[in-house]
């Protein structure tokens, strides 16, 4: 269920304000706007974004003198991409996160030098990355336990400068506690080669989700067949990861012999 008080759920009910005026019903206002049914449909729930090619299409057959399109102005003010959204409710919520990461630090990991590298010093971004990091240090509900799965490429990976990358290995390993763990899996232990990092989030009364990275975009799935894919492949990348003493030794060595 979308959240009633969100912007998109806040602009979707202007629209069928707008609509319900000039007297359409969702079907009339599809045939003159030559958008499904089904889409208006998502859109006035807020289960659905609205497209600025929507929005106006919209404020011309209902005559709103461009209201609607103004309203997505509030989409300016986004720091996560649309599609992150729906996993940052889900991290929100977690009573464990299970991650793998390929490629670069855990974004609940990084410090402010790495992200801001990595987001090429976009202040929102960072920020708002930063901040959701309050859930692992929250005091209700609990925080949740992390349990992080990193490539040994990734602490020799320059990202920003060797002072950044020193500052961020020492984070790493002096986060670690019974709560938050850090492996480390060596070069060429992954049989199944490069893989795209993923996150498992197991939630309150059982239930699991997982969050796919793609070349051009995260995916969030509740499917039962895909989540239980990528818990089997969390569990056969974690055995070969070095234990947790080990792989703190393994960050510190690192940081001082890579990045001094």
């Amino acid at each position: 269920m979308a959240d009633l008080y969100s912007p998109q759920a806040i602009w979707g009910r202007e629209l069928r304000h707008y609509r319900k005026a000039a007297g359409l019903t969702q079907g009339q206002l599809a045939e003159k706007i030559h958008f499904s049914e089904s889409l208006i449909s998502g859109v006035e729930t807020g289960q659905l974004p609205a497209s600025p090619e929507f929005a106006e299409t919209c404020d011309t057959v209902l005559g709103t003198g461009s209201a609607l399109s103004r309203l997505l102005d509030w989409r300016k003010g986004q720091v996560f991409p649309s599609w992150f959204g729906k996993w940052r409710d889900k991290e929100r919520v977690a009573t464990t996160l299970r991650t793998y990461e390929p490629l670069v630090m855990p974004g609940l990991l990084q410090t402010d030098g790495y992200a801001r590298a990595l987001l090429g010093d976009d202040d929102g971004a960072v920020t708002a990355r930063l901040e959701r990091q309050a859930i692992l240090t929250r005091q209700d509900p609990e925080p949740p336990t992390l349990r992080c799965v990193i490539d040994e490429s990734v602490l020799h990976r320059l990202v920003g400068s060797p002072e950044v990358m020193r500052e961020q290995l020492h984070h790493l390993a002096s986060i670690a506690s019974p709560q938050i763990s850090v492996q480390i899996v060596p070069p060429g232990r992954v049989r199944s080669g490069l893989l795209a990092g993923f996150v498992i989030a197991t939630l309150e009364g059982g239930g699991e989700v997982a969050y796919l990275e793609t070349a051009i975009r995260g995916l969030t799935t509740g499917d039962q067949d895909e989540v239980a894919a990528a818990v089997k492949r969390f569990e056969a990348i974690r055995i070969e990861a070095l234990p947790l003493s080990m792989s703190i030794e393994l960050i510190k060595r690192t940081a001082e012999e890579r990045w001094t």
